[in-house]
């Protein structure tokens, strides 16, 4: 499996070797590519109370992942502080009022199904920031409609005015809006690490799937110890 943390040998998409065993150009090489920033993604109460999840059917094994994955994005956003790395705060507020129909079709079959019971409203408990995570004075925090931070945002320009060069991402969901948003970073040329323990999917399969998926066409897979030690260097 290519990508950070989860290979010996990097591969591109078509399986050429980039990155021999025991060597970390990559790594190097993000120190030549301008200031990191730290994204954090839908760290929210309805994607990670659980309370909220055992009513969706989340068994034991996914709540714990999930909390697991809470507790060390609280640590990799102290480190980020601690090391001057901007926070970047992407969340979901999404607007009954401006239905998302396509994801409305793809749950009930019908794109004009109600949308009120989404998750994340606007302005709603759910919409909170969970875990002990909330952004800090003058810390940029992005409102999306979607499951890409990017997508109808200004991100990307936000990244630009912050002179970021490359980002690691933590937070949720591994499968959803963590590969949307990495997905689309990497379409806007931002090199992304993303944060294998800070992140989780409700299942083993999804999260680890995911990982594959975004280590083999999108992103580095590293631990946030191992970002930490990227951000020090």
């Amino acid at each position: 499996m290519p990508g950070g943390s989860l290979n010996t040998t990097s591969t591109d998409a078509q399986g050429g070797p980039l990155t021999p065993a025991g060597t970390d150009a990559r790594g190097e090489a993000l120190r030549t590519l301008g200031a990191p920033a730290l994204v954090v993604v839908d760290v929210q109460r309805d994607f990670a109370d659980p309370e909220v999840l055992a009513d969706w059917g989340v068994d034991a094994a996914g709540l714990a992942a999930v909390e697991a994955a809470v507790q060390r994005t609280v640590a990799l956003v102290d480190a980020a502080r601690a090391a001057s790395v901007p926070v970047v705060w992407v969340e979901l507020a999404y607007d009954p009022a401006r239905p998302w129909h396509s994801s409305a079709w793809l749950q009930t079959g019908s794109p004009d199904s109600p949308t009120d019971a989404f998750p994340c409203v606007a302005g709603s408990p759910g919409a909170e920031w969970w875990g002990g995570l909330a952004p800090a004075a003058g810390e940029l925090r992005v409102q999306k409609r979607f499951y890409s931070g990017f997508a109808g945002t200004a991100l990307a320009a936000s990244l630009e005015e912050l002179g970021a060069g490359w980002l690691a991402v933590a937070g949720l969901t591994t499968e959803c809006c963590i590969q949307a948003t990495v997905t689309d970073a990497f379409q806007n040329d931002y090199p992304v690490v993303v944060a294998s323990d800070a992140t989780a999917a409700y299942t083993a399969e999804l999260h680890a799937g995911a990982l594959a998926s975004m280590a083999v066409n999108t992103a580095d897979v590293r631990t946030g110890d191992e970002i930490e030690g990227l951000w020090r260097s």
